[in-house]
């Protein structure tokens, strides 16, 4: 050690011993959001109190400063479960001011604005709020009512002759030429942001490839939502410190209830090419069962989440992001909700009216998953992968070694 370093040392030393604090310095970032969270992880790796409640701690244990890329990643590892809040002796109104949910949810929402593709696109994430996402329904909604009533007059919105095949109103291939570019996109573009994301994070995270090992285990993680139960397994919080397994819950209610009913979908995709058995479908399929217990599970869950949202104690996550979590929700109710009822309904002369609102949520919510609440699954979950992967490896500063 030089001795430079032996004389800033002592100056510390004597710092310390009159009772003044002493700045900390985080690594070079770009936003105020980042260099937030850089501040209270230099905070919080002295402390280590919350260490065993979630990913981000031991995550934080393995670094001495905190860069760009590493808030980046620390912010997407976390799930915003409240836990640390309530349990920080230096949380507000603390002069310290450590709310880590408030600063990973500003930085959460940056990066999805940051790495959207195509870029110009970003700006979304500021504006697909409740209003928007209702609005965008109504209109799809009134121009297929449009289109219906344009082939067949006004009648056909309101007529008992169709039977209970929607594909008298939109053939089959006229429903495929629509969303399959749509499908495809969003596919795509959520594989642009989240490699630009993968490619920035990685060299922070050892920058060693995913092994199969910590393959299973993010999977593992991500489809039992293990960072939702506080770290001891009784659940985190919401509008009290009262601990709450409720989010997690109506998170896998969600989760599992929109894969069955993207299930249902790819079935009867099979169905149809493959076995030539075209729609519609009833009871007992294979395709109506699964799109049953999806539509319901998607309706609990979503109502479920909505009311804990706009409960949820003011101090957790970013006030601003609100109407975009909220938005998103409602997306996915109104599309469970109308597909049941499409389904109780596909005999009456409400059949048209039903389908066109069916079809009007199912591409508001795809045209808008890229850019809303829906990226934070994708982030979070290649967050989580890399979480899996550099924790294998020895601790690059020899201290706090998972």
């Amino acid at each position: 050690m030089s001795i430079q370093s032996l004389q800033e040392l002592g100056k510390e030393a004597q710092t310390l011993a009159t009772g003044k604090v002493i700045p900390i310095l985080p690594a070079p970032t770009e936003t105020a959001a980042e260099s937030e969270v850089a501040r209270v992880m230099q905070i919080c790796n002295a402390c280590r109190y919350c260490e065993g409640f979630c990913a981000v701690f031991p995550a934080m244990t393995r670094r001495l400063e905190f860069g760009k890329a590493d808030v980046h990643y620390l912010a997407n590892l976390c799930h915003n479960c409240g836990a640390c809040l309530h349990a920080c002796q230096y949380a507000p109104p603390h002069e310290f001011g450590i709310n880590i949910p408030k600063a990973m949810a500003e930085v959460r929402g940056q990066t999805y604005a940051d790495y959207a593709w195509p870029p110009a696109m970003g700006k979304l994430y500021q504006k697909n709020g409740l209003t928007l996402s209702l609005a965008l329904v109504a209109g799809l909604f009134l121009f297929l009512a449009l289109a219906v009533a344009a082939q067949g007059g006004p009648s056909q919105l309101w007529n008992g002759n169709l039977g209970n095949n929607f594909y008298n109103l939109f053939p089959h291939n006229l429903l495929v030429g629509i969303f399959a570019p749509v499908f495809l996109f969003v596919v795509f573009a959520l594989f642009m942001g989240v490699r630009r994301f993968w490619q920035d994070v990685k060299p922070a995270t050892s920058n060693v490839d995913v092994s199969g090992p910590a393959a299973a285990e993010a999977t593992h993680d991500v489809l039992r939502l293990k960072y939702l139960d506080g770290g001891h397994g009784d659940g985190c919080h919401n509008e009290d410190d009262e601990y709450t397994l409720k989010r997690r819950r109506f998170h896998h209610l969600t989760f599992y209830g929109f894969m069955l009913c993207f299930a249902a979908t790819g079935l009867a995709t099979v169905y149809h090419y493959v076995f030539d058995l075209p729609a519609p479908y009833e009871l007992p399929s294979l395709p109506k069962i699964l799109g049953a217990l999806g539509g319901v599970s998607l309706m609990i869950g979503t109502a479920g989440l909505w009311m804990l949202n706009r409960a949820r104690h003011p101090l957790h996550g970013d006030a601003r992001q609100k109407p975009m979590d909220l938005g998103f929700i409602a997306l996915l109710f109104l599309v469970a909700a109308s597909g049941l009822a499409l389904w109780l309904g596909r005999a009456t002369p409400a059949l048209a009216l039903l389908l066109c609102l069916h079809l009007g949520a199912v591409i508001a919510l795809f045209a808008t998953l890229p850019y809303g609440k829906f990226a934070h699954g994708v982030f979070r979950t290649a967050a989580l992968l890399r979480h899996n992967t550099e924790k294998r490896e020895p601790s690059p500063i020899g201290l706090g070694a998972d």
